[in-house]
C-alpha cells in the first residue's frame, strides 16, 4: 500500500477548524483503540515469527523493505505519534528516527542501513506498547478529532491513525511473505464458495445522478477520504463480480498481451520492457499455475484475479469491450442506496464488518470465489466491493474539493497526481479497521506485488455486458 503516517512535526501544527462534533463515548474510544492496536499488534506477531531471524533480515525483493524494519518502524510511528506527539512524552530512542523515515531511505536501500536486530525491534516494540496501552487509559480524548491539535481532540484521530498504520504495513510485509522465496509458512483455511453464483447477471446498473462522495463524519478517516462532497454520475453498468482469471485467461489466450491496439502507449512500453506475459506468479505448464505464499497450485478459474498491474487490467477492459470504471463510479456503486437516497458507509450499510460480509483480515490467504458474500452486496446487487482484491479505477490520484492536508502534508498531498492510480475495496489481507467504501488507496500503474485485480464498465448506451463474462 502507499498509505503513509511518518514524520510528525516537531510541534503539533495548526489546525484547521474541526468538523462535527465526534458523539462517541471516551470510554468506549478507549476500548477500541485499545483492541485495535492489540489486534494489529497480534496479527504483526504473526507475519514476523512465522519466519527465522535470517528472513526476517533478507530483503525478499527491492520493491520491499527487510520484515525486521517494517516491524521496528511500526513501534517507532507508534511513539512519534502517540507517547510523544499526543503523550508529549520524552523519546526513548531518538538516534533511531532516521532509520525508519520511510521518506528518507527508499526501500531498496533500508538494508544497506544499521536497523535493530529482530530482538532489539521485538523488545522495543513491546515497550513502545506496554506505554502506549498506560496512555490510553490515562489521555483524556475531548470531543472532536480529525483536525484537532493532537494533544487535544485530535488525539481521537491519532489512536486510529496508529491502529491503521501498523494494519497498513501488516498488509505490506503479507506482500513480501508472497515474494519470497521458500517452504510455506503461513496457512488458513479457504473461504466459504458462493450458493447462487450462477444466477448472478454479469453485470448491474447504476443510475445516473448525485450522490455524496467522500465522507466528513468518518472519525478515522483519512485527510484524502474528506470532505464529503456532492458529485454527479451519469448512469452506468458495472460488472457484478470482479474479473475471474478464467477470463482472464482468454484475454491471454486471445492474444492480448501482443495487441499494442489494447495498450495505452506508456503501458505497451511498459509491457515490452518488463516482458509482461500474464499475472505476477502465474506461470504454464500445460495449464495456468501459480506461486501462492510457496505453494505452486493450479490456478483456479473462477476466483478472481490476482496480481496484475493498471495497464494490464486497462488492457483487459478495452479487450472486451468495455473500461475501467472511475472512483467516482466504483464508490457510487459501493455506497448509494437509491431508496434512502444516501450513502452508506459500507455496501451492505453502516454496521460494521462481519466475516459473513466480506473477505478482509487474512482470515484466508486467498479471494473468495467470484460471486461470493451475498451478505455484503451492493444496493445495486455488486458483490465483494469491499474486500477479496484491491480494485483498480481509471482515476488518478487528487484531492476532493475541500481538501486540507491534516496532520501533515505528505500525509497524502505529496502523492496528489496522474503518477498515481486509485485503488477501491480493500483485499483479502486489509484489516477491517483499514478498510471502508470511503478509503482510498493508490499506487503506480506498473506495481503488480500488490492483492490487486480489478472489474469493468461501460457507460449507459454503450454496448452490452461482455461475451466474455466474469463470473464463470
Amino acid at each position: 500500500m502507499t498509505q503513509h503516517t511518518d514524520r510528525p512535526p516537531a510541534t503539533t501544527p495548526a489546525s484547521p477548524a474541526a468538523g462535527p462534533a465526534d458523539e462517541t463515548d471516551s470510554e468506549a474510544l478507549r476500548q477500541l483503540a485499545a483492541a485495535e492496536l492489540m489486534a494489529a499488534r497480534e496479527r504483526t506477531t504473526l507475519l514476523t515469527s512465522a519466519v527465522d531471524d535470517a528472513d526476517l533480515v533478507k530483503q525478499h525483493s527491492p520493491l520491499m523493505s527487510p520484515l525486521v524494519w517494517d516491524l521496528a518502524h511500526i513501534a517507532n510511528q507508534e511513539e512519534l505519534w502517540l507517547l510523544r506527539a499526543v503523550g508529549g512524552r520524552d523519546p526513548m530512542h531518538p538516534e533511531i528516527d532516521p532509520l525508519y523515515d520511510a521518506f528518507e531511505h527508499p526501500r531498496a536501500e533500508r538494508p544497506t542501513l544499521p536497523l535493530l536486530t529482530p530482538a532489539e525491534a521485538r523488545r522495543y516494540g513491546h515497550e513502545v506498547r506496554g506505554r502506549v496501552l498506560d496512555l490510553v487509559e490515562k489521555v483524556k480524548l475531548p470531543p472532536g478529532g480529525f483536525g484537532g491539535e493532537l494533544t487535544g481532540p485530535g488525539s481521537r484521530f491519532a489512536f486510529g491513525m496508529v491502529a491503521q498504520h501498523e494494519v497498513q504495513h501488516d498488509e505490506t510485509m503479507l506482500a513480501t511473505h508472497q515474494l519470497r522465496s521458500g517452504p510455506a509458512v503461513l496457512s488458513a483455511p479457504p473461504p466459504p464458495a458462493p450458493a447462487d453464483v450462477a444466477a448472478l447477471p454479469a453485470e448491474v446498473h447504476v443510475p445516473g445522478g448525485p450522490f455524496t462522495m467522500g465522507t466528513s463524519a468518518e472519525p478515522w478517516a483519512l485527510d484524502n477520504e474528506r470532505p464529503a462532497h456532492a458529485v454527479a454520475v451519469p448512469g452506468f453498468w458495472l460488472d457484478t463480480t470482479p474479473v475471474t482469471n478464467a477470463a482472464y485467461a482468454e484475454f491471454i489466450a486471445d492474444g492480448g498481451y501482443d495487441d499494442a491496439r489494447l495498450w495505452t502507449a506508456d503501458g505497451w512500453a511498459h509491457r515490452q520492457r518488463a516482458g509482461l506475459t500474464a499475472p505476477l506468479f502465474w506461470d504454464w505448464a500445460g495449464g495456468w499455475v501459480r506461486l501462492s505464499f510457496g505453494t505452486a497450485e493450479p490456478v483456479i478459474p473462477n476466483e478472481p484475479v490476482l496480481h496484475v498491474c493498471w495497464y494490464e487490467a486497462d488492457a483487459y477492459a478495452r479487450w472486451a469491450g468495455r473500461r475501467l470504471p472511475t472512483e467516482a463510479e466504483w464508490e457510487k456503486a459501493a455506497r448509494w442506496d437509491p431508496v434512502s437516497g444516501r450513502s452508506r458507509r459500507y455496501p451492505w450499510g453502516d454496521q460494521e464488518w462481519t466475516p459473513e460480509r466480506a473477505n478482509l483480515g487474512q482470515r484466508h490467504l486467498r479471494p473468495a470465489l467470484a460471486g461470493s458474500y451475498p451478505d455484503g452486496a451492493a444496493p445495486c446487487g455488486a458483490r465483494q466491493l469491499i474486500g477479496d482484491v484491491w480494485e483498480w479505477t481509471s482515476s488518478d490520484f487528487l484531492p476532493y474539493p475541500g481538501f486540507t492536508a491534516w496532520p501533515y502534508k505528505e500525509y497524502s498531498e505529496v502523492f496528489f497526481g496522474p503518477e498515481y492510480k486509485v485503488l477501491r475495496g480493500g483485499a483479502f489481507g486489509v484489516s477491517p479497521v483499514a478498510c471502508r467504501a470511503t478509503f482510498r488507496n493508490w499506487d503506480y500503474p506498473i506495481r503488480r506485488q500488490i492483492f490487486a485485480g480489478f472489474r469493468t464498465a461501460r457507460s449507459d448506451g454503450h454496448g452490452g455486458p461482455s461475451p466474455r463474462g466474469t463470473t464463470a
